[in-house]
């Protein structure tokens, strides 16, 4: 437990909330009670690295929009991000298992990995408060933030998400028209929405159109 208190950069006043931040349920059940989960942490330590994530983005890009800030929070806190930083701190290595989770390979398993760095947040927290768990977000999680904001947007899977949140939404895309010698085309889209036209937009491939008429979309419905 040192060396992974040394690789936090963190030294736990209690133990024993780090034990139980890397105990998984399958452990906790073989032990018939006497060792909780890590479980209940997880569920405390996925909402402290939210708010911490939002709260840096909020103040660090006054220029983003609400959904830019969503997008980027999302990409940070995701289950691969959160794997990459249990992968930093060879966090797998640490892990209370149960004999059938280890030999199904639950060590290594990523949304395993993933909880239990939020457990492990929460346990920061509990142990020594805000500051300390917000340095080390901000060392293992933030510093994927400038590639993650830089990253260029797929505005076709946000429209999708942006209406589904209504049930029976249906988007249809259709080629409009397209001017241009070949080695120089123009390509023109539209994306309906329950077959009324929401957007619409232009590239030099028919993806590029799509993308931009989903964008168009995304602005007009206020996503």
């Amino acid at each position: 437990m040192k060396t992974l208190e040394e690789k936090l950069g963190y030294t736990f006043q209690d133990p024993s909330l780090l034990e139980n931040a890397l105990t998984h349920s399958s452990r906790a059940n073989e032990s018939r009670g006497t060792l909780p989960s890590n479980e209940r942490l997880e569920f405390l330590g996925d909402s402290i690295l939210g708010m911490v994530v939002a709260d840096h983005l909020y103040r660090s890009h006054p220029d983003l929009p609400e959904g830019e800030l969503t997008r980027a929070r999302a990409a940070l806190v995701c289950e691969e991000s959160l794997a990459e930083t249990a992968g930093e701190l060879d966090l797998g290595s640490y892990l209370r298992l149960g004999k059938g989770e280890e030999a199904g390979g639950g060590r290594h398993r990523p949304s395993i990995q993933a909880d239990a760095v939020e457990a492990v947040l929460a346990a920061v927290y509990l142990d020594g408060g805000i500051g300390s768990v917000r340095k080390i977000i901000r060392r293992f999680i933030l510093s994927r933030e400038a590639a993650v904001i830089t990253r260029p947007r797929d505005y076709k899977t946000a429209l999708q998400e942006l209406v589904q949140r209504e049930s029976g939404q249906v988007l249809q895309y259709r080629l409009t028209g397209e001017e241009g010698p070949d080695h120089d085309k123009r390509f023109f889209m539209e994306v309906t929405l329950n077959g009324s036209p929401i957007g619409s937009g232009e590239g030099r491939s028919k993806k590029e159109a799509e993308q931009m008429a989903a964008k168009a979309a995304i602005e007009k419905l206020g996503g």
